[in-house]
């Protein structure tokens, strides 16, 4: 996956907004390490952690008025990357061109901040319900997972582990046997497949289900989006519908960064830390379950024994592999 050209040409998720106040941060991607900053207007800078003088690690600098200064030798780089000061050399002489860093794509969606390495080849996946007034966005922030970022894909299109890896969230109501799945084209350019849940619903998932009920059920859709993005819609019988992002991002081959961003049409009153807390209750399932698996998840088609109800992941794992190759 690393060597994948194709990889490098894809937006992909490293940190919140709020984590580049200004600056700077260090962060890996695909094996590389990044530093980000914001400039004199604010805007986002990336460039490779690496000052270009000695190659000092410029994450561990400072940043005064969207200046990054080196912290061996205080070069300075403003925005855009230019270098705009050497304070070492003689007065008058221009600062060699190759001292400008080169920067890479960076922006900021959905309060995530978003890099790509290469010239971008698609878009950032769409989430057409962030412009909808009737919902509210909450951003979780990002962890760091043990685990290589296909597994975790792999996984959160799987229906077939609740009752068993989320028996302590909502997974003990449902039954074992999964219904034949059938693949479809989402909106918003996900493609997944739609089925329904009965769930366990405690007292702790009450807040997330806007129900008292200690079972409820869900309509869902689950679908996936180009290289590593999951997008999960849950219905309740109530009217609220609550929308998980879910998104993996590869530090390297068996390390990520993850998050998952909900939006939801409640009526806003019930704090945010309250809705996602049994959310995250979830997620903590699947990494203590996923941080048990060693290495890549293999991407050869007879690599591994699937099942009908695993024909998401085995879709989203040949279109996946297409692209690693491309």
């Amino acid at each position: 996956m690393l060597s994948s050209k194709a990889m490098r040409t894809h937006w992909q998720v490293v940190a919140s907004s709020t984590d580049v106040s200004p600056g700077p941060l260090g962060v890996r991607l695909l094996g590389d390490d990044y530093v980000i900053w914001r400039g004199p207007e604010g805007d986002l800078v990336a460039a490779p952690d690496r000052c270009p003088h000695r190659e000092a690690p410029l994450s561990a600098g400072t940043v005064e008025d969207g200046c990054l200064s080196c912290v061996y030798h205080g070069w300075t780089f403003a925005g855009g990357g230019r270098c705009s000061d050497v304070p070492s050399a003689d007065e008058g002489v221009p600062i060699p061109p190759k001292a400008n860093l080169s920067t890479i794509g960076v922006t900021e969606k959905y309060g995530l901040v978003w890099l790509c390495p290469a010239e971008p080849s698609a878009p950032i996946p769409e989430m057409s319900v962030d412009s909808d007034p009737s919902f509210r966005r909450i951003n979780t922030g990002v962890a760091v997972w043990k685990v290589s970022a296909p597994r975790m894909v792999d996984n959160f299109l799987d229906i077939s582990h609740f009752p068993y890896v989320h028996v302590g969230t909502f997974g003990g109501a449902q039954d074992s046997n999964v219904p034949p799945i059938e693949l479809v084209d989402l909106d918003d350019g996900y493609h997944g497949y739609r089925y329904e849940v009965v769930a366990k619903n405690p007292e702790e998932a009450q807040k997330t289900s806007g129900s008292a009920e200690s079972v409820v059920e869900r309509v869902m859709t689950t679908g996936f989006h180009l290289p590593l993005a999951v997008r999960s819609t849950i219905a309740y019988e109530t009217g609220l519908v609550h929308i998980i992002l879910l998104l993996a991002t590869p530090i390297d081959e068996v390390t990520s960064y993850f998050t998952f961003v909900i939006w939801r049409n409640d009526d806003f009153d019930v704090p945010a830390e309250d809705v996602i807390q049994f959310d995250r209750a979830i997620g903590e399932e699947d990494r203590v379950m996923l941080e048990r698996l060693s290495g890549e998840l293999p991407m050869e088609r007879t690599a591994l024994v699937s099942v009908r109800a695993d024909k998401a992941s085995v879709e989203w794992r040949r279109r996946f592999a297409g692209l690693l190759e491309a």
